[in-house]
């Protein structure tokens, strides 16, 4: 018989992984923007793939193709740049710290300028998803893609 995880017990994903992978505690602030928005993409990559499957069981290429209205540069830009008056003054600071990173790569199929407010989102959703703050990172994501007037 399968042993069921009392409330108390359960943790988010990134507890879990921590803890399966024996992880060392480390200090989010101290990593690199860059480094925030790496993770941030797939958070948030991960976020909006959930939603689109949810809503609709379809071919894995119109899966695809309705992901990439929401996570493609420009749609982040237009998110951070609706969410602005939303953010807290510490949200802020790892927004811009992502913003104004020296970048190694060139952007592809976005303006610098949206590859850089994207940059700045991507680091915010690696700071909330680091900091166990998903309730606000979900929050953010909504309000974002109503504000921009992106409904999914």
């Amino acid at each position: 018989m399968e042993e069921s995880i009392k409330p108390e017990e359960q943790c988010n994903l990134l507890e879990q992984i921590k803890k399966v992978f024996a992880c060392k505690e480390q200090d989010v602030r101290a990593y690199s923007p860059l480094t925030l928005a790496y993770i941030g993409d797939a958070i948030y990559d991960l976020v909006i793939r959930s939603v689109v499957v949810e809503r609709a069981n379809r071919s894995a290429n119109d899966l695809h193709r309705k992901t990439i209205r929401y996570v493609k540069a420009e749609a982040q830009s237009a998110m951070i740049t609706a969410l602005a008056q939303e953010l807290t003054p510490d949200e802020e600071a790892v927004y811009r710290r992502g913003r104004n990173a020296k970048f190694y790569t060139r952007a592809k199929n976005a303006s610098v300028g949206d590859y850089r407010r994207a940059t700045g989102f991507e680091a915010l959703m690696g700071y909330l998803y680091l900091t166990n703050q998903t309730d606000r990172l979900l929050e953010l994501v909504q309000k974002g893609i109503c504000l921009a007037g992106m409904e999914i």
